[in-house]
């Protein structure tokens, strides 16, 4: 399929289904409109391939539901894929080198003839490095291949645009050069392989696997070579409610510290028990252990400990709420995992930053105008970013106008779960 083959048929109305199901039923006119532009910018920053045949990419953002800081002690998570994504227009060639031209970024390219570790190197390049190079130790020759890029998956909101965009370049060369042989899951680990070794940070599996997989799932990451994954299907609106993420445009500048922080100690718990992670920890000899813990280990560690213990089984509790159409149970559960964060967990500010507090902010005003409906907590790793609500429907225009007033135009945004994670939409 050519470029002009693809415009032809975005405008005959053959991808509206296939829009309407990724991104929404109202979203066939703004992504038919979407995608053209992207076609046309491909063909500016490559006209060498205005004729040649190409492939059409797509990978989601995610929101996490529940498990806050629970993947990287091998808990549970719930999550799901969106209707966010990055897309990609492609062409592929036998020249060893991967370019990539991305809106709003300086174009880059990897040669494929080294595919080494660069100590001083951090940036997109890497990503697409790492991913290549697990790829190529998998046996997979890869030819090389020039691509394009623009995603609405908003950089820093929380909604992982880091996994959208590994699991683009994974699902490219899996399906090109590997048949899709790797699948899903390994596409998820390649990701993060890339982000931790070569990009250098230290994530979870959570972000890439839900992007990856696609749709709502519980994943069970106690084997992290085998994770366990329960896909299944909720409608939200079907309950009568709307799931909103609000950007409170909070810095994540020298927060790394917080992070760290975080795992570190709930590990220096797990260390006192001869274990690596929590999730290896009996529970009950922690609250045993508590007064020779608050010496070793300080009254926080012990706190975000305690919070990883009950937020590992509500994140089980919330799956099955919603798999058995128990949505007011769901919404209980919502509530005590944002209660737990923040009084637990503490990752609603930085300590370091203690007048800067938007997500608090956020909060107080989401249970003002929400009142005793609906449930709201903080979204993702905290300290700065988002937060994530779910707001009855007929509350939701006046939930986005006073998030939007406080927080500017364009901060809250209406999520709709996304049915598949990396695909090829057109060859």
């Amino acid at each position: 399929m050519t470029i002009i083959e693809f415009i032809t048929d975005i405008e005959n109305g053959k991808y509206d289904e296939k829009f309407r199901t990724l991104y929404g039923t109202d979203a066939a006119e703004r992504q038919r409109a979407r995608y053209k532009k992207a076609a046309d910018e491909f063909v500016k920053c490559y006209p060498q391939h205005e004729k040649a045949e190409i492939s059409v990419f797509s990978a989601p953002g995610r929101t996490e539901i529940g498990g806050n800081h629970t993947d990287h002690q091998h808990g549970c998570v719930l999550a799901a894929a969106v209707n966010l994504d990055v897309i990609a227009f492609g062409a592929f060639h036998d020249e060893g080198v991967i370019r990539v031209s991305s809106e709003g970024y300086d174009p880059f390219e990897v040669s494929l003839s080294d595919l080494s570790v660069r100590e001083d190197k951090k940036g997109s390049s890497e990503i697409v490095r790492g991913i290549a190079a697990k790829f190529t130790d998998m046996g997979v020759g890869i030819g090389g291949f020039d691509i394009y890029t623009t995603s609405d998956v908003i950089g820093g909101s929380g909604i992982s645009s880091s996994a959208a965009f590994e699991t683009l370049i994974g699902t490219i060369i899996d399906c090109h050069y590997n048949e899709g042989r790797a699948g899903a899951v390994e596409i998820a680990k390649i990701g993060q392989y890339a982000e931790n070794v070569y990009f250098g940070k230290k994530s979870g599996l959570m972000d890439q696997m839900v992007s990856s997989v696609g749709g709502l799932v519980a994943i069970d990451f106690n084997d992290t070579e085998n994770p366990g994954i329960n896909s299944f299907k909720c409608d939200f609106e079907q309950f009568g409610y709307c799931i909103c993420i609000t950007d409170t445009k909070g810095s994540h500048a020298d927060l790394t510290d917080d992070y760290v922080a975080v795992r570190a100690e709930m590990e220096s718990i797990a260390e006192k028990f001869g274990k690596k992670y929590l999730r290896e920890t009996d529970e009950a000899e922690f609250y045993k252990a508590i007064p020779e813990l608050r010496k070793s280990c300080g009254d926080r560690a012990v706190l975000r400990a305690s919070h990883f213990f009950s937020e590992n089984l509500r994140a089980v509790k919330e799956a099955e709420a919603l798999s058995n159409d128990e949505f007011e149970y769901f919404l209980e559960l919502v509530r005590e995992s944002g209660d737990s964060s923040a009084n637990l967990l503490q990752n609603l500010y930085s300590v370091t930053k203690p007048v800067n507090q938007e997500i608090p902010l956020a909060i107080m005003m989401s249970r003002r105008i929400l009142g005793r409906s609906g449930a709201v907590r903080v979204h993702g790793g905290g300290f700065a970013g988002t937060i994530q609500a779910f707001v009855p429907i007929e509350k939701a225009a006046e939930y986005e106008m006073e998030m939007n007033r406080i927080f500017g135009e364009g901060s809250c945004i209406r999520l709709h779960i996304r049915p598949y994670g990396g695909i090829e939409l057109a060859k």
